[in-house]
């Protein structure tokens, strides 16, 4: 097929029905950019022959040197099936683990993906990872296994064991597909279960079923006779499914096709001599159909071209198969080249993944029923009459010019501004060369009569005349002072980059210049249509809600872009002049009414960070503006300022830190910059007291208390035995009693996960502090329910009777994984559930007047917590898994007639506080109720008092208690050959890892082997496993989970044994305090080290004399 015109493209992406938008996604080095080649070589924009090795779609340099995609790029393409045409929009994404999060844009946009499995290395990490991708985005998966040139060549299997592998990885695939579904349906049925359905009068009778049973999954699995299989190897050219050898075979063998395809994949024999298909080929021993009619011939040629070399068996093979090759690739030496040039003749692999792409994959009428148009805490039933219309438009993909347009923009990606069609030079025209070449002569003829008029002059001025001689220098200076300035603009224009929206239409259709809305993903479409009627320049101040004019329309092509001026629904487009108003992803609408679409399901986590500073300080405006594009142009990458001034940069790996250090240095910043060393981050936690030492020997009372670390007392400072710190402010006007408690586990990792949750549940509570009402869907207040009654299971036991209903609040920043008992005696607060409790809005309405005073500086002590568990004492980090128990809050205030009788400012200093410790209950009680005659204000510099005492009292409860640090950890899946296995196990023993799991893959020399190494030592881990293994191992890295270090930072051997088995200091096994250690260097806080150590004696030189 040859190269297709715009004019074709822009009448295709008229018919939605012919249009298919997917996107090819696989583990790294699985064959995604090779196939997608093969499949631009099928329009003609690149050559066949440099199919595989252009790597077209991979525009970057730093892609082509490493050998992996980094960004993903869409280009559409044509493809003729008999009478029809199809449109295809297909985008190349990134394998590498670090790049997931493109895959995450990639898939948000398309209805379909092309899911690659390497035939060697099965179903790996990130194929999994895909698949689960493109699960939670509802779109339907195709599979290509690649490589299976590799097979022949490299595992060297007959073409009947061959036969059994590929069905082994059929089923790999297949398993993971089934248990996402099964996780699906048992969800489902779970919360059918939450509610059942109560029948008066009739015996309530369990059903044990899962309910799979009713499920259809017919459409779920991938079998090559259902056509959604393809058999290929990109890099040799040549691909098939099983529908291409079932209607060769049936008009050979008279046999029909319907039969053929159904017998073909399966456990079928060809009988000879009754020429019938019939069942049991294992039983009886004899070949598969597959096998027989299909890679039988495969194998066959790679053995006549590549092994032999045999000159007349090819010849015969190419008469047969009807092929006609070059005279040059036939006497090329490397046999590859023929053996593609056959192949791409005879199952050209375009043609067999477009034709199942066609066939198989849904266009964007077929859209899934609430795929994308919800709102994270809401239904559709709650949502405006004028949204719920919305939704029948966006299921029927309509592009009449009535119908609201709504686009969705995954993520925004840099061009430069030489690359934008407006900005190319475009070719001349028969008119444009012939007045160009006229004005060419006319500048020639002008040039030799100046030439001549200078030699004229220069006789002149021989006789004495110099004047005129000037003028034409002068002349020759002020136009080539002209053509410097003109020449100063493009160079200016040269290093400009400018943003493109990655997007597609849902519904309606785009025209240049066309103004829209823009939603934030917090705007709420009932709000919206309050405030805002008409589209117009000027928008009423409506939260999350702006309006942008669309400037550009782009058709994307790889590596160029092509300008259009309108777009109907269905299409995948790039948009020009939206990084106004979009920062890495949003919802485009002309209707106020529509709601954003759900945000993007990321699998990777950024974890690496690493503080940045210009070289030259003076440049450090150009590093902000850097960094500010930086953020725009990854979806994955964070940019932040810490409290300590320094610009912070977050991704999501090594490889992905490196590239946008590159970035910035080159295409944003373009200045020169010093990265940190990587920030890495932990955690702080308590534990309970450990029964056993270092050496596994089991502790003493004594051993208990020596432990635990002393706080030093003080006159407004005391530690009770059991761990309650009592801690008085300076002024001596209020007094706090904290306990650190260690969370359980579960609890701590359920806090962690909702997090959105708590926001919002802290949300809802402020909003009623102030008076105003925050409308929460059922759905939410559900959920929270269910998150409640969850930590109700989960916190049994006596110490935490009733501690969910006394929740005080939760940090750091008001969500985080700890929280603030109240267990102060006799102090009635509303719990932090209350805003779920409507109902009891009276009662709580009584109890008001009679706290109102105290409960003034209910949020000094909540400042203090969060302060204290933003930064916890170890080094400075936030603390996880800690509850801090409030068991005392007294406080005394002089009143006004106690400051005239004394005539003292600091008569509260006087009264002792160990008497207030000794009232409780009702006199406690009737205490805090007089405090409203207080001559102290809750904003004054009481509070600040009171937010520094319940800090220091947090921090010292922490101390009292035996504290570790926690560790961020990834999971690292390896595959490597038996041989290098042992070299693998001593770089990970070396970096503190720990392997969880090994196993050999079934039909290989692969192990699997499954690990946990702490972010710490991960830096250069990918790297050294390659050099030491070389390059037969390559590492995955995820991040997982948090992990408490079992070793004390501040323990030091106290018994012989720990003397014996540590030494005296202990240094070198104490990995806590080396991270501890690094953490408070880095941040500037003492450090408790020797600098010199063992120092001899050193002779002074008056000694000497």
């Amino acid at each position: 097929m040859g190269h297709t015109s715009l004019d074709k493209i822009k009448a295709l992406q008229k018919n939605p029905a012919n249009v298919r938008n997917l996107c090819i996604l696989a583990h790294v080095d699985h064959g995604k950019t090779t196939l997608a080649d093969s499949l631009v070589a099928s329009n003609g924009i690149i050559s066949s022959r440099l199919a595989g090795k252009l790597r077209y779609l991979d525009s970057r340099e730093d892609e082509q040197i490493r050998g992996i995609t980094m960004k993903s790029s869409a280009i559409s393409l044509h493809y003729a099936a008999g009478e029809k045409d199809y449109l295809i929009n297909l985008i190349d994404s990134p394998g590498h683990v670090d790049f997931s999060s493109e895959v995450s844009t990639a898939v948000r946009l398309c209805d379909g993906a092309i899911v690659i499995v390497d035939a060697v290395e099965g179903v790996c990490p990130q194929t999994q990872a895909v698949l689960r991708q493109a699960w939670l985005e509802n779109i339907r998966p195709v599979l290509v296994i690649n490589k299976i040139d590799r097979v022949i060549m490299e595992l060297k299997l007959t073409s009947q064991e061959a036969y059994t592998h590929l069905q082994k990885i059929l089923e790999q695939v297949n398993a993971v597909t089934g248990s996402l579904f099964t996780s699906k349906v048992l969800e489902d049925r779970a919360v059918k279960e939450e509610r059942p359905a109560e029948c008066p009068g009739s015996e309530q009778v369990y059903d044990w079923s899962a309910g799979l049973e009713d499920s259809d999954d017919s459409q779920l699995y991938f079998s090559p006779d259902q056509g959604n299989v393809v058999f290929a190897s990109a890099i040799d050219g040549w691909g098939f499914s099983i529908q291409q050898f079932a209607q060769v075979h049936s008009q050979r063998m008279g046999i029909r096709a319907e039969v053929l395809l159904k017998t073909s994949w399966g456990d079928f024999y060809l009988n000879a001599k009754a020429k019938k298909i019939m069942k049991g080929a294992h039983a009886k021993g004899k070949k598969p159909l597959f096998v027989q009619l299909v890679l039988d011939n495969i194998w066959s040629l790679y053995d006549a071209v590549v092994t032999r070399r045999d000159k007349e068996k090819i010849e015969k093979m190419m008469m047969s198969l009807g092929v006609k090759v070059m005279t040059r690739d036939l006497r090329h030496s490397d046999p590859k080249v023929l053996l593609s040039a056959i192949c791409s003749q005879w199952l050209p692999v375009s043609q067999a993944v477009l034709f199942m792409v066609c066939d198989k994959l849904p266009s964007p009428l077929d859209m899934t029923s609430e795929r994308l148009m919800s709102v994270g805490a809401r239904r559709f039933h709650s949502l405006p009459l004028q949204t719920q219309e919305l939704k029948t438009v966006f299921m029927q993909c309509s592009s009449d010019d009535t119908a609201p347009v709504i686009v969705f923009v995954s993520k925004m990606f840099m061009v430069d501004a030489k690359a934008l069609p407006q900005n190319k030079q475009r070719p001349l025209t028969q008119e444009e060369m012939a007045q160009r070449r006229e004005l060419a002569r006319q500048r020639h003829t002008e040039r030799l009569a100046a030439i001549q008029q200078t030699e004229s002059e220069e006789g002149n001025a021989q006789s004495g005349s110099t004047t005129p001689a000037t003028t034409p220098g002068s002349e020759g200076v002020s136009g080539q002072m002209q053509a410097l300035s003109l020449k100063a603009k493009p160079e200016e224009e040269e290093g400009k980059e400018t943003f493109v929206a990655f997007a597609r239409v849902y519904s309606g259709v785009v025209r240049r210049g066309q103004k829209v809305f823009v939603m934030g993903p917090k705007y709420d479409p009932a709000q919206g249509l309050r405030m805002v009627r008409i589209v117009s320049a000027c928008l009423p101040p409506v939260p999350h809600l702006a309006c942008c004019t669309m400037d550009s329309l782009y058709l994307l092509m790889g590596r160029e872009l092509e300008e259009l001026e309108e777009v109907p629904s269905g299409n995948v487009l790039g948009i020009g002049g939206l990084e106004e108003c979009v920062l890495k992803s949003a919802t485009l609408s002309t209707s106020p009414a529509l709601p954003p679409f759900i945000p993007l399901n990321f699998e990777a986590t950024p974890i690496v960070r690493v503080a940045i500073e210009p070289k030259h300080p003076s440049e450090m405006p150009k590093l902000v503006q850097g960094m500010r594009l930086l953020n725009q142009a990854d979806p994955c990458a964070e940019v932040l300022i810490q409290e300590t001034g320094e610009h912070v940069l977050v991704t999501a790996g090594e490889v992905h830190l490196q590239r946008c250090l590159d970035d910035l240095r080159e295409r944003f910043a373009k200045i020169e910059i010093s990265a940190s060393k990587p920030i890495i981050p932990f955690r702080e936690t308590v534990i309970r007291p450990p029964k056993v030492d270092m050496v596994n020997e089991d502790l003493g009372k004594q051993q208990k208390v020596a432990v635990l670390h002393q706080v030093k007392e003080s006159d407004t400072l005391h530690l009770d035995p059991s761990g309650l710190v009592t801690l008085t402010t300076p002024n001596r006007q209020a007094t706090v009693g904290v306990r650190a408690i260690p969370l359980p586990e579960e609890v701590t990792l359920l806090l962690e996960g909702s997090a959105d949750l708590i926001r919002t549940l802290e949300q809802a509570g402020q909003a009623q502090r102030e008076g105003r009402t925050l409308d929460m869907s059922t759905w939410t207040l559900d959920t929270l329910m269910r998150l409640k009654s969850r930590l109700e299971v989960l916190l049994q036991g006596r110490k935490w009777r009733n501690a969910v209903d006394r929740i005080w609040a939760f940090g750091p920043r008001r969500y985080g994984p700890n929280f603030l008992l109240n267990s102060v005696e006799g102090y009635q607060r509303p719990s932090v559930w209350h805003c779920l409790e409507r109902e009891k809005g009276e009662k709580e309405g009584g109890e008001k007047a009679e706290a109102s005073a105290i409960r003034d500086f209910d949020n000094s002590v909540v400042s203090g917590f969060q302060l204290a568990t933003l930064s916890g004492p170890m080094c400075e980090e936030p603390l996880m898994g800690v509850c801090f128990s409030v068991e005392r809050w007294d406080m005394n205030f002089p009143t006004q007639r106690q400051q005239e009788a004394s005539g003292k400012a600091g008569g509260a200093g006087e009264t002792p506080s160990q008497a207030e410790g000794a009232v409780a209950g009702a006199s406690q009680g009737r205490r805090r109720a007089d405090v409203g005659a207080g001559l102290v204000d809750c904003y004054g510099p009481f509070s600040g008092q009171l937010i520094a005492a319940v800090k220091e009292a947090c921090r010292h409860a922490f101390q009292a208690k035996p504290q570790r640090l926690m560790a961020a950890m990834y999971t690292c899946e390896i595959m490597a050959t038996a041989e290098v296995l042992g070299r693998v196990y001593g770089v990970l023993g070396k970096r503190e890892g720990r392997v969880l799991q090994e196993e050999m893959k079934e039909g290989t020399e692969m192990f699997i082997i499954k690990a946990v190494l702490p972010v710490a030592e991960s830096f250069g881990f990918a790297d050294e496993i390659r050099k030491r293994t070389s390059g037969l191992a390559s590492p995955q890295l995820v991040f997982s989970h948090w992990e408490v270090i079992s070793s004390d930072p501040s323990w030091v051997p106290t018994t012989e044994e720990e003397y014996l088995h540590f030494g005296e200091k202990a240094d070198s096994a104490n990995q806590a305090l080396k991270y501890m250690n690094a953490v408070r260097r880095r941040k500037g806080l003492y450090v408790e080290e020797k600098i010199v150590e063992h120092g001899e004696k050193q002779r002074t030189l008056s000694k000497n004399k």
